[in-house]
């Protein structure tokens, strides 16, 4: 069981309209969401600000941004959003190399400088204290605008609250979330952890 039960999808009728954008990009509404809506006020508003943060404006794709969650929630440790972020990239058209190697995006030749750049920012963003430094700043400027690298931090941000979320309420992972990281991520221990629904 988790810190807190999620709600029922029908709980509340504006964040169940909103949440069908999670339709798209998981298969289904996350239980996170069906938690925060014990305060609907919050569910819509991060429904909405995900929706913003997650849109594709161009060269910063959909299936990028979603390895830039990945790589910023196997920083923090988050079991649940690492299968979600990993899941939303598969469901985005990521490469097939990238997916099966996204441990290795430093060195393995599926990812361009520019992913890598974005990737290492992301890693470097996620640290405690933060890591960002006048390096970081300087090799995403050799490939990505300033247009570009707020989005990243958006979606660093965005997920940086949905880490601190998920791995204090112990969210309980969704079946379809667990066949992606087991396919993508097993080889490297992945495992549900506290995100099996018996924590407390």
């Amino acid at each position: 069981m988790a810190l807190v039960p999620p709600l029922d999808p029908d709980h509340d009728p504006e964040t169940k309209k909103l949440a069908e954008f999670f339709n798209e990009t998981l298969g289904f509404c996350p239980n996170s969401i069906l938690t925060m809506q014990h305060r609907p006020a919050i569910s819509k508003a991060f429904i909405n600000l995900n929706k913003a943060v997650m849109s594709n404006e161009g060269r910063v794709t959909s299936a990028l941004k979603r390895m830039i969650a990945w790589v910023s929630s196997n920083s923090t440790g988050c079991r649940y959003c690492q299968a979600h972020a990993i899941r939303a990239a598969e469901r985005y058209g990521a490469a097939q190399d990238q997916l099966d190697n996204i441990w290795e995006y430093r060195t393995h030749p599926a990812f361009s400088e520019a992913e890598r750049a974005a990737l290492d920012f992301s890693l470097q963003a996620s640290q405690v204290p933060n890591q960002v430094d006048a390096e970081i700043k300087e090799r995403l400027y050799q490939y990505w605008d300033e247009g570009e690298i707020v989005e990243m931090l958006g979606v660093i941000s965005l997920f940086g609250y949905l880490n601190r979320w998920n791995d204090s309420m112990g969210t309980s992972i969704e079946n379809g979330a667990v066949e992606s990281a087991d396919q993508y991520l097993g080889k490297h221990g992945w495992k549900k952890g506290k995100h099996d629904g018996s924590r407390y």
